[in-house]
């Protein structure tokens, strides 16, 4: 492999043609038998990540036998149809699907003395890293592949994170998200270097340097649902990494000039069917969000609410209680304290009473809504006075003289008042 950078020209995107060609131009084929991708699941559609598999998957598929793992961490496995959509033509029997409880192997730890280091004393655990073993099973090459985003529990999404968390196992899973949560995801959200990313950065240093592993980072908007890939880097070390960083620290992060009291984000059936997903909603915009604000989700495609089902039976028992009451309840209820990504992911997902949240749903009902602690307001209602096609992304005056600031796609950015960042 070869180390590339590109950035977009001035029409703002970095075209097919210009991708193709830098994507053929990082590959050196001598030797190569046996290739592994990862990229990310559907609820990265806009990352571009998907059509980055497939081109790569054209090139390397007549002289080497070409796997993919998307990178679904504790998500649920995509379907054919989906796979389709994300990936294109490539066939669906390439496809592998991973399992974060029982496809993964031990290939290290982090020190708890490292961990009570970064975390600044609230975290005192080790922490085992492990991958999907199919990592270590003689691949002459594994690409990892996916976007660098403002993300609630690393900082930045992408690079070894897609590894670790992508196609990793729960103890990385759940502590990591743990200690971000713990750590506080508005001191994080948006920056490199948080207590989380140096976990990463140790567990990849110590652990997978001896893995043929290349990353394939992308920097993308989608604007009205049109893609606009920004940059793209390739290379296996932090270099490339870091530079993702700050292209998408001017094109993912949105300052507003002033707290809003009412934001309106529309969550896209293809990319959002659970609150576990669609809870983006909530931490991409809790900064921007005046306290005694309100947030309207529009959600016509959520129908459950975590990815996995054991994560659902729980996030409906406690619901998006607020961090001090996930914390107490993690400390006196086995089935949390087993379960830490779901304790951090309740974290998340509550405005702690600092905003009013109101899902608006098709396929949940009232009632269960509101048992997971958010308003209801069925969709069909919803859209008639926030329709989607008729809103712009930003400011909006509504005919009866309401303000409301839209949001089409939260999983693209960060949403920030500049005194809370």
């Amino acid at each position: 492999m070869r180390e590339l950078t590109l950035y977009a020209q001035k029409n703002g995107t970095i075209d097919r043609a210009r991708l193709t060609e830098a994507l053929q131009s990082s590959l050196e084929l001598d030797g190569l038998k046996r290739v592994l991708l990862l990229p990310p699941d559907i609820t990265r559609f806009y990352s571009r990540a998907g059509e980055i598999a497939n081109i790569y998957y054209h090139l390397l598929k007549d002289t080497c036998e070409v796997d993919i793992i998307p990178t679904l961490g504790s998500h649920v496995p995509m379907t054919e149809a989906e796979c389709r959509e994300m990936y294109g033509d490539i066939p669906f029997d390439r496809f592998i699907a991973h399992n974060w409880r029982t496809d993964v192997v031990k290939i290290g730890e982090v020190p708890r003395e490292f961990v009570r280091e970064v975390s600044e004393g609230l975290v005192d655990e080790k922490i085992d890293v492990e991958i999907n073993r199919r990592l270590l099973d003689g691949y002459d090459l594994i690409l990892s592949i996916g976007q660098v985003v403002p993300h609630e529990v690393v900082g930045m999404a992408n690079y070894s994170k897609n590894v670790f968390v992508g196609v990793g196992g729960a103890s990385m899973i759940s502590n990591s998200h743990m200690l971000g949560a713990f750590y506080g995801l508005e001191k994080m959200m948006g920056k490199d270097f948080s207590p989380v990313r140096k976990v990463f950065d140790y567990a990849e240093q110590h652990f997978l340097k001896d893995l043929p592993l290349w990353y394939v980072l992308t920097v993308a908007t989608a604007p009205e649902n049109e893609i606009r890939q920004h940059g793209l880097f390739i290379g296996r070390g932090r270099d490339g990494f870091e530079k993702a960083v700050a292209l998408a620290q001017q094109k993912n992060i949105t300052f507003v000039d002033r707290p809003l009291q009412k934001v309106v984000v529309y969550m896209d059936p293809k990319e959002f069917r659970s609150t576990w997903v669609g809870n983006k909603s909530i931490y991409r915009t809790r900064m921007a969000i005046a306290d005694g604000g309100e947030l309207i989700v529009l959600a016509p495609g959520v129908s459950h609410f975590g990815e996995d089902p054991q994560n659902d039976v729980l996030i409906r028992k406690y619901g998006y209680c607020g961090r001090e009451n996930a914390i107490a309840l993690c400390r006196t209820n086995d089935d949390l304290a087993n379960n830490l990504s779901v304790v951090a992911h309740i974290i998340h997902g509550s405005s702690d009473g600092r905003f009013h949240v109101t899902y608006c749903t098709k396929l949940l009902t009232e009632e269960e809504v509101r048992a997971a602690h958010f308003d209801y307001m069925p969709f069909d209602e919803a859209v008639k006075i926030y329709d989607p096609a008729k809103l712009k992304d930003g400011r909006n005056t509504m005919p009866d003289g309401e303000e409301i600031y839209y949001i089409s796609n939260p999983a693209l950015g960060l949403w920030a008042d500049r005194s809370r960042y």
